[in-house]
């Protein structure tokens, strides 16, 4: 049985995953503890093992805030996320399994289906799928350690990703990517992979300065 701090933990993670809680956002701690009908005591240290991870930053006196980069921040971020998204295609491209083959050809027509049927609109749905396709590559990767480093890197751009599918071309642009990155995957071409899940993790600084501005 989960401990009320690991409870409150994967409560808050999940909540920054739903868009429930975006960059920014401070958090309250006597109304977490008021919420989860707990202490403060599991609140504190449920806090202080996010911040560990750099999620969340501590406020004086006031509970924590969702981490909000800065533009330096945000591209230090995502250069290291696309790194560590490259990495796990090209190892799923070497280690790929018959079971994880069949999960990323549903996830890559998932997507398709989406753009077939709704074309540039719900872009929150998009982001879904997304998100789908992008945890089967990491894990088909079979490395645990990497799995981890890829989501707590995630959780920092989650919001930016799924405001940048709200503009116009961005689901289109990432179906086909994702087509494209499935296609190196099974056939074993584990270079081609890691450079084109990178090229497709990775935008540039006028996008990325668009997101922060959207997002306040």
């Amino acid at each position: 049985m989960a401990s009320q701090t690991e409870t409150i933990v994967r409560s808050l993670h999940e909540w920054i995953d739903a868009g429930r809680l975006n960059p920014g956002d401070e958090i309250d701690e006597a109304a977490l503890a008021a919420e989860f009908g707990v202490s403060r005591t599991p609140v504190r240290e449920a806090l202080i093992r996010i911040e560990a991870t750099g999620l969340l930053r501590r406020l004086p006196r006031r509970g924590a805030a969702v981490f909000k980069p800065t533009l330096e921040e945000f591209l230090a971020i995502l250069e290291v996320h696309a790194k560590l998204e490259g990495q796990a295609a090209g190892l799923a491209a070497r280690r790929l399994s018959a079971s994880f083959s069949a999960q990323l050809e549903a996830a890559v027509t998932a997507c398709e289906a989406h753009l077939a049927g709704k074309g540039e609109t719900a872009p929150e749905a998009y982001y879904q799928l997304n998100l789908r396709f992008h945890a089967t590559v990491a894990e088909a990767a079979g490395n645990p350690f990497l799995l981890d480093l890829i989501k707590t890197n995630a959780r920092k751009l989650m919001a930016y990703y799924r405001a940048r599918y709200a503009y116009a071309g961005s689901i289109r642009a990432s179906v086909r990517d994702h087509r494209a990155i499935a296609t190196l995957i099974v056939a074993r071409d584990s270079a081609g992979a890691e450079e084109t899940m990178r090229r497709h993790v990775q935008f540039d600084q006028v996008t990325a300065m668009d997101l922060l501005t959207a997002l306040g």
